[in-house]
């Protein structure tokens, strides 16, 4: 896939659909950072977060348990959802195959051919350079409305 071009909107909904547990790796306790807020609106979407960021394992962010890494993580993980550098991609999307996760999301301004080659020879289905918090609110998509906040 040519991860340059367009998503359809078919493949992303496919995508968020599946996704139930997602691993936000780069999640940040400082509510001015994009993915604290990313991370409150996927929760209150219905999607299990997992915050992993080895500076604050341990501790929480929004009340969810921090992880150390992506191997430290004890449950099964649907997507890996990664706000770092793209540098940083292609041993992030190692880390996503180890742990059996199905869906590798580099969020907006993260992008690494290397990673999604990684990803997708492994089975993975792949999206970069894209925000689901964003993806969530297009036409294709219903927000769960009813979630408590």
């Amino acid at each position: 896939m040519n991860h340059k071009e367009e998503y359809s909107s078919e493949y992303l909904a496919q995508v968020l659909r599946d996704a139930k547990t997602i691993a936000m790796v780069g999640a940040s306790p400082d509510p001015t950072k994009f993915s604290y807020g990313v991370l409150r609106v996927l929760r209150e979407q219905g999607f299990n977060m997992l915050p992993v960021n080895p500076r604050e394992a341990g501790n929480e962010i929004r009340g969810l348990k921090v992880y150390e890494s992506l191997a430290a993580i004890d449950q099964p993980v649907d997507m890996v959802q990664v706000f770092r550098a793209s540098e940083a991609l292609p041993g992030i999307a190692q880390e996503a195959v180890d742990i059996g996760a199905k869906i590798l999301w580099g969020q907006i301004g993260v992008y690494s051919e290397e990673a999604a080659k990684i990803a997708e020879d492994a089975g993975m289905r792949v999206v970069m350079d894209r925000c689901p918090k964003i993806e969530l609110f297009r036409p294709f998509w219903k927000p769960k409305l009813n979630q408590t906040i």
